[in-house]
């Protein structure tokens, strides 16, 4: 069977991560998978065995995911869009796959929905049309206005024969972010939690003992950064590992390394080793993305969530309400951060550490290929 996954990342890397993993999934399993890439690159994710093809790409202006810009910092005007509409239309046709899955869309990105739409046609044009499914995260952005939903609803009834929405019906539903009407609600499939293997600890022991501070790509991470050397101060005993991400990381760190001064502070851009130092680290500090979510459950490590909030972004604030009840973890809001408030909820979290590790739940890329081979099977 041969596979395509389509996504396009604006900001952080997590949806580039979670088609990757979804897509290891399917090769794992025996199939042709590729994946389109429509955002910046990110060449400290793992894409090995995955085939992927890069877009002309796009990143937001910061928080707004309305205006698009080329890895230059241009506005991406009518004729870059276009040529990236091209070139994704030619890779469906060339490709020719068995079943078509687009990452977020069309319950997000819905300022690309031309693209997507022209890829979701060229699909359909085919000799043999392709299963079409979509791959959400357990909370979406809520839809501002009815008319959004409803025009999401019309795509999803025209074009998919599914939405794999990743994540435990019985922990979070996706009425909890989405309004689900009965005709969505027959396309739904729970696949559980999207997750690589539960990171093993670093065979060279990186980050022993640490607290690791990761506030994604792009500048949105720099109060945390800024709040994280403050806090640091407070712990003079603990090292703290800042890890910057972003095409501009090293002009970030230069920046932060001015307000490091005597602070028992490392500096240094994203590493591919992250998630195997996260099992050693003393506590972790960071946002409340999905991956990022789903990487402290399965390592156990104490964490303090700082949720993403710009721009009305209420997605990751839900998803770290839902996970503050548990041991060694603490949510502190955008609002309140700063060095001493940071410092307190560290100290808290490593005291109420180590956290009980569960296997279970996370299977849902291989769900995820089950759930689309058997839909295929029924073409």
């Amino acid at each position: 069977m041969k596979v395509m996954i389509i996504v396009t990342h604006l900001l952080g890397t997590g949806h580039l991560s979670r088609a990757l993993t979804l897509g290891k999934a399917f090769e794992r399993a025996g199939h042709e998978t590729f994946v389109v890439s429509g955002g910046m690159p990110a060449p400290q994710l793992d894409s090995a065995g995955v085939s992927l093809l890069g877009l002309p790409p796009l990143r937001s202006d910061g928080t707004d995911f309305t205006r698009h810009l080329t890895a230059n910092g241009d506005i991406a005007d009518a004729a870059y869009l276009k040529a990236r509409e091209t070139a994704l239309v030619k890779a469906v046709e060339s490709f020719v796959p068995d079943v078509l899955i687009t990452e977020l869309f069309p319950f997000g990105r819905r300022s690309l929905a031309t693209e997507f739409i022209a890829a979701l046609e060229a699909a359909r044009t085919l000799p043999h049309r392709p299963t079409i499914l979509g791959s959400i995260r357990d909370i979406l952005a809520p839809p501002s206005k009815e008319s959004k939903a409803q025009r999401t609803e019309e795509i999803v009834l025209r074009y998919y024969d599914g939405i794999l929405v990743h994540a435990d019906h019985d922990v979070v539903p996706l009425d909890v972010s989405w309004p689900v009407t009965d005709r969505l609600r027959k396309r739904l499939f729970y696949t559980g939690f999207v997750a690589p293997e539960a990171p093993a600890p670093h065979p060279d022991a990186v980050g022993q003992g640490e607290v690791l501070v990761s506030a994604g790509g792009g500048s949105v991470g720099q109060p945390i950064f800024r709040a994280a050397i403050e806090a640091a101060r407070k712990m003079p005993n603990r090292r703290w590992r800042l890890l910057v991400g972003g095409q501009d990381a090293r002009q970030r760190i230069a920046d932060l390394q001015n307000d490091v001064g005597d602070a028992p502070v490392t500096l240094e851009p994203v590493r591919p080793d992250f998630r195997q130092m996260l099992p050693l680290a003393a506590a972790s500090v960071s946002m409340c993305g999905y991956n990022t979510a789903l990487d402290i459950l399965q390592s156990g490590t104490p964490a303090v969530f700082i949720p993403f909030d710009d721009g009305k972004e209420v997605e990751q604030t839900l998803r770290g309400t839902s996970l503050a009840g548990l041991s060694a973890i603490e949510l502190l809001p955008s609002n309140e951060l700063d060095g001493s408030a940071l410092a307190r909820a560290v100290e808290a979290v490593i005291q109420d550490g180590p956290r009980a590790v569960s296997a279970k739940g996370f299977d849902g890329a291989d769900r995820s290929v089950e759930i689309a081979v058997g839909l295929r099977a029924q073409a």
